[in-house]
């Protein structure tokens, strides 16, 4: 080889690593301290009515909390204070809206589905505006639970997946290991049911109208008739300052108790649907929302 193939090959090969070793060196900016959103199911928690106010089961029904598998929500909000209408706080998240079933609905093929204590949202808290927060503003659009059902005799636990936000465009889904294709359209009380260890599962519509939808802000800042817009408040203001160093995570506690509600025929306070016991409510019965 050639001085001059040397010193070619040289100055190819210190190119060759120059190229290399600054493709590797690409610095990735990190994400900075973030809002965190999870759940939390409280069957212990009080339980509310629309109105926000402490509330029994109605006389000639009965009720149970479940147990909690899964949940989805729709919309998130902070509001300043008691008098910030519905959309005009901070939105955190709007989830994904089709019109292929027709007229405009959730599309629940998009759905982020988490259990207690996931992270449903984690958005960098310099993307937020800065201010103090005193509520939040959580539309609910999906839940899968356990419940206890008594049929000849015998006590079952049943999965029911429970569709209550505005409307719903759902293709299928599975719940309790049992498949449903829907591929359409659903409004607020759209239900599937499945038994464990019992092959059956159906479904149906609950009314219009009848799932709870606490808001203590009725007075102020009402919400739209068929959403699913719970409203809590923070024992003290959400403070975001926009130099954060640390995440923040928020925890929306709901309330289910006694959030499933039927009405009964046999005054035994076990739910029979065997027996013509229709289901009257399945809303979620408060929202109390933390932060740390």
């Amino acid at each position: 080889m050639t001085i001059k193939n040397v010193l070619m090959f040289a100055t190819l090969s210190m190119l060759l690593f120059s190229c290399t070793d600054k493709d590797d060196s690409v610095e990735i900016t990190p994400p900075g301290p973030q809002l965190i959103v999870k759940f939390k199911f409280d069957p212990t928690q009080v339980r509310l009515n629309n109105l926000g106010q402490p509330s029994t089961v109605a006389a000639g029904n009965a009720a149970q909390s479940p147990v909690f598998n899964a949940i989805s929500s729709h919309y998130l909000e902070l509001a300043p204070n008691a008098n910030t209408a519905l959309g005009a706080g901070t939105i955190l998240y709007h989830a994904p809206e089709t019109t292929a079933g027709g007229t405009n609905a959730i599309d629940f093929s998009k759905a982020k589905i988490v259990g207690e204590n996931e992270a449903f949202l984690s958005i960098p808290l310099k993307d937020i505006a800065a201010g103090s927060y005193e509520w939040v503003r959580c539309s609910l659009s999906y839940q899968d639970y356990n419940i206890n059902v008594l049929s000849g005799g015998t006590e079952y636990v049943g999965t029911l997946a429970s569709f209550v936000g505005f409307r719903t465009y759902i293709t299928s889904f599975n719940s309790g290991g049992y498949p449903f294709t829907v591929n359409s359209n659903k409004d607020q009380g759209y239900w599937a049911f499945g038994l464990q260890g019992v092959s059956y599962s159906t479904s149906g519509q609950a009314p219009a109208g009848a799932t709870t939808v606490p808001n203590p802000l009725f007075a102020t800042s009402p919400i739209p008739s068929g959403s699913c817009v719970v409203t809590g408040k923070f024992d003290s203001n959400l403070v975001i300052a926009g130099n954060e160093t640390q995440d923040i995570v928020v925890t929306l506690s709901l309330s289910v108790n006694n959030s499933f509600e039927w009405q009964e025929v046999n005054t035994d306070g076990k739910y029979e649907p065997a027996a013509g016991e229709n289901v009257v409510d399945m809303g979620l019965r408060g929202l109390i929302p933390s932060f740390q």
